[in-house]
């Protein structure tokens, strides 16, 4: 928990009882669905929390904002990010529905309003847009931006601390490690790439990268 508040310091006292509640209820539905490799439950606040956190590092989400995280698995990255932005509302969807039991059951235990869960691949969602799209390495970049793309609104917004400042308009954020120039090319997209190793000195951090790909 003290990674966190390391480089994360204005939590009101339900921010902060929120993410500390995280690590007993993650430890006890793991022993009852693995949804987190055993070798990383013990890194919970930097290899998940703080993960799905670098998000917010780099943007500052309006609180009229929608956002989708497609393929959240255990909830990672919406439900750090819901916690981090109360006034955001966060739609988690995964295929695979034990776990996003999980997911939910977490949720409830914490108290967050701001989300809410469907069992449903991305690409078979319709009717519904959003204003972005989140993601933790579930796909190539290809196909993560296939299934986001008819997902996200045209929406802007003029918001302090996004972008430097500038505009923010919708579109797919993903974490990724690794070696990423063959993907991005094979995905015919531009993103803007962030080095987490810029924002977090953790060695788990190297050759791990935040995409932006604007709509």
């Amino acid at each position: 928990m003290d990674i966190i508040t390391s480089y994360f310091s204005e939590f009101s006292e339900q921010q902060l009882t929120q993410f500390r509640a995280l690590e007993d209820l993650y430890k006890d539905w793991n022993s009852k669905i693995n949804i987190i490799s055993r070798k990383d439950i013990d890194s919970l606040y930097q290899k998940h929390v703080l993960h799905s956190l670098s998000i917010a590092a780099v943007f500052s989400f309006p609180a009229e904002a929608t956002i989708i995280d497609i393929g959240t698995g255990g909830g990672f990255p919406g439900i750090p990010l819901a916690i981090f932005f109360p006034e955001v509302q966060f739609h988690l969807v995964d295929s695979i529905a034990k776990k996003l039991k999980v997911v939910e059951a977490v949720a409830h235990a914490i108290g967050l309003k701001n989300v809410t869960i469907q069992h449903t691949r991305a690409e078979d969602i319709r009717n519904r847009k959003f204003d972005f799209a989140v993601t933790r390495a579930v796909a190539p970049l290809k196909e993560l931006w296939q299934w986001s793309k008819p997902l996200l609104k045209n929406s802007k917004f003029n918001t302090q601390g996004s972008e430097n400042g500038e505009e923010l308009q919708s579109g797919l954020i993903c974490l990724k490690g690794g070696d990423l120039a063959q993907e991005i090319s094979e995905s015919g997209t531009r993103p803007r790439v962030v080095a987490l190793s810029e924002l977090f000195e953790e060695d788990f951090f190297k050759e791990k990268y935040l995409l932006y790909i604007k709509k």
